[in-house]
């Protein structure tokens, strides 16, 4: 489906009432996490990646990986709570990333979203719905295919490597990844639940994704 038929498509539809999967990290671990399998590979140019996450660490305890995207070399892809409660977007990057202060995560769920182009290097988040200022980053970059998607941990290796201070500690879940930058009136529909749960990514489909769950980490179904 084209671009511009599946936005039409999405505008015309209202959520109704579903089952979404949750993940939920008890504790900290080095041992803890699940590995999605994206829908296709993830070879991007632009990108949409939008999840809902809570956590009772406070901003000042530790920093926090909410996605990492690893292939054998780099860490290609990776979303982060900072020390500082910045949201920080690294594209196979040693330490230079976009960051932006946001409203603190925490126990109450928060819809994070967070869109990159390349052509511009437009970079944006958006915290239940709302847009944060754009910021230039990776002009020109691409996400290459080839990697693993890790949940809950930061491999600083293709097979692992993980550091338990980096673990994700609480709920995560409606992970989703569009190969483009969605517009933002449907990032705020998203974050308040009315658009059809038929508009998933077409990268990485929450309802459909393959979780292989390792270690602890208990898998719910909730109604919302």
């Amino acid at each position: 489906m084209k671009l511009s038929a599946l936005l039409l498509f999405c505008a015309a539809s209202v959520a109704q009432e579903m089952n979404v999967r949750t993940l939920i990290f008890e504790s900290e671990s080095s041992e803890n996490y699940v590995e999605l399998t994206p829908q296709k590979p993830l070879d991007l140019s632009s990108f949409t990646l939008c999840l809902r996450v809570a956590t009772e660490l406070p901003q000042e305890d530790r920093e926090i990986i909410l996605f990492a995207y690893r292939t054998q070399d780099h860490d290609e892809l990776n979303l982060w709570r900072e020390f500082d409660g910045r949201i920080g977007l690294y594209l196979r990057s040693s330490g230079e990333a976009a960051f932006f202060t946001v409203p603190a995560l925490g126990p109450m769920q928060t819809h994070l979203c967070v869109t990159w182009e390349s052509s511009s290097g437009a970079t944006a988040v958006f915290v239940d719905g709302k847009k944060s200022l754009t910021k230039i980053y990776k002009k020109s970059h691409t996400v290459v295919s080839g990697g693993r998607v890790i949940i809950g941990q930061d491999p600083d290796s293709y097979l692992g490597d993980f550091n338990s201070v980096q673990s994700l500690v609480g709920e995560i879940s409606d992970i989703n990844l569009w190969s483009y930058v969605l517009p933002d009136s449907f990032i705020k529909q998203m974050a308040t639940q009315t658009l059809s749960p038929a508009c998933s990514g077409d990268v990485i489909d929450w309802k459909l994704v393959n979780l292989q769950i390792i270690g602890n980490v208990a898998h719910i179904t909730r109604n919302v």
